[in-house]
């Protein structure tokens, strides 16, 4: 009876420590998306890319829009001295432009978030190439760029943006 409770003791510790020595070799990896797409040099080439293309055209909405407030300022300015049809015509003017000013600032933002998404839809896509050759050449089990709480010991984040760094200084 004794020999048959020790072989089932010896049994039920086996059954517990063996899934603990099996969860021991689990590797996991940790890749915060926001840092990569912020810090890495495609990310930050990306966003120099955008200003470049779209600065200037930004630029001309500001003058424009500032132009417009100062006719304004200058149509409340003037408006004792001036007849009530010059007036309403101002006003009109001025609304008029105010409007076209919105369309072209509307159209701006919908054109710079197309191209933004572009962009950074090329940079994912360069960091998912990055973190899957760590994934494969590091025999990760499981690699997560979203977590609540992560532990500084399975972060990788650093080095997928220093491979993606190296890799944009190549090229």
């Amino acid at each position: 009876m004794k020999s048959v409770l020790v072989t089932l003791t010896s049994a039920l510790a086996l059954a517990l420590v063996a899934p603990v020595a099996q969860a021991q070799e689990l590797k996991i990896g940790y890749v915060n998306s926001d840092r990569v797409l912020r810090d890495a040099a495609p990310a930050k080439a990306a966003q120099a890319k955008l200003e470049a293309e779209f600065g200037k055209r930004e630029k001309d909405l500001n003058d424009a829009a500032n132009k417009v407030k100062t006719a304004a300022d200058k149509l409340d300015k003037d408006a004792p001295t001036l007849s009530e049809t010059e007036r309403g015509r101002r006003q009109r003017e001025l609304v008029e432009q105010d409007r076209d000013i919105q369309r072209k600032r509307r159209e701006f933002q919908e054109d710079l978030n197309q191209r933004k998404n572009e962009e950074l839809a090329a940079v994912v896509e360069r960091a998912n190439k990055v973190i899957k050759q760590i994934y494969e050449q590091e025999k990760y089990d499981l690699v997560l760029q979203d977590a609540v709480f992560a532990s500084t010991r399975v972060d990788i984040t650093d080095k997928i943006i220093r491979l993606l760094n190296a890799q944009a200084g190549s090229k």
